[in-house]
């Protein structure tokens, strides 16, 4: 995250998340994720090679519109990437953490701070959805929160980029 960013989320999302108990807080390795975690007062994030952002490859550093130039008509989740990380590669990884953080429900929530894509193919992975779904899912913007849990022991999406200080009915909805 940027000094910016850093600001912006340290005035609004530190309070709420800070007043939270979790059971375990994940991150993707990359230093910005573990920052991320901290300045929303989320101490301690383990970081977790099965939460690193999805190798893109020779696409690295280039936006849609960009790849796009390059090869017409192209789309993420269906053409993937070149010279880098395939979907199931990807969704290998998510169900080891899904399958690591699972059990740890039982004893509290859980947060996890991690980049868009891998946080979409998380969700849908998530409801027992093929990873390829995750195209459907809006992109997670930042200093937002999405909230995952269970409605009648269904895995569902309880919130989708909502504001920090709107996110903690979500936390609270729980129906069983």
């Amino acid at each position: 995250m940027l000094e910016p960013g850093d600001a912006w989320l340290d005035g609004i999302t530190l309070p709420r998340l800070a007043e939270r108990e979790f059971a375990a807080v994940y991150g993707s390795p990359p230093t910005r994720a573990v920052r991320t975690a901290e300045l929303a007062g989320l101490s301690g994030a383990v970081p977790d090679t099965d939460l690193i952002e999805w190798d893109y490859g020779r696409y690295e550093g280039l936006t849609a519109e960009q790849i796009q130039e390059l090869r017409p008509g192209w789309e993420l989740w269906r053409d993937g990437v070149d010279a880098g990380e395939d979907l199931g590669h990807v969704t290998v990884r998510v169900d080891a953490f899904l399958g690591g953080v699972r059990p740890l429900l039982d004893e509290g929530s859980v947060a996890v701070v991690a980049q868009g894509h891998l946080s979409r193919v998380l969700t849908a992975r998530w409801l027992g959805l093929d990873a390829s779904a995750a195209r459907r899912f809006g992109r997670p913007h930042p200093g937002t929160i999405n909230t995952l849990g269970y409605e009648h022991q269904l895995p569902v999406v309880l919130g989708w980029n909502v504001a920090a200080g709107r996110a903690r009915s979500a936390w609270t909805s729980r129906s069983s």
